[in-house]
């Protein structure tokens, strides 16, 4: 019996994905959207470069936003190990014990296969 093109095969759904892929409108409205950023690009890099100060201000500020950035993964991860030190706090201590150790298990494995790829 011979197989329906509707029914959503395999070669029917390549087919159709790579038809999607190829929609013209589609590839247009990318292509045109990539030339107006590349112009807006060039336009505030010129704008930079006729003006060092405002060069310089957006370059500290980025730097700035960096900073600040850092300091809040800083602080989740601060946050993240008084969490864990808290839920640890509240286990019994026989399971914290367990946990615990499976948990250092767990890390000196994982920094092991870190420090090996890094080799």
């Amino acid at each position: 019996m011979a197989e329906d093109s509707s029914s959503g095969g395999p070669i029917d759904v390549l087919l159709k994905s790579t038809t999607d892929l190829l929609r013209p409108e589609e590839l247009v409205r990318e292509a045109t959207r990539d030339i107006v950023k590349d112009e807006i690009r060039r336009h505030l890099e010129k704008t930079l470069q006729e003006d060092p100060k405002l060069a310089q201000d957006l370059k500290d500020a980025v730097k700035d936003l960096l900073a600040a950035r850092a300091t809040e993964y800083a602080a989740l991860m601060r946050v993240g190990t008084a969490t864990a030190r808290l839920g640890l706090s509240a286990l019994p201590p026989d399971v914290r014990h367990a946990l615990t150790k499976n948990i250092v298990d767990l890390i000196s494995k994982e920094l092991g296969q870190i420090v090996e790829r890094s080799l």
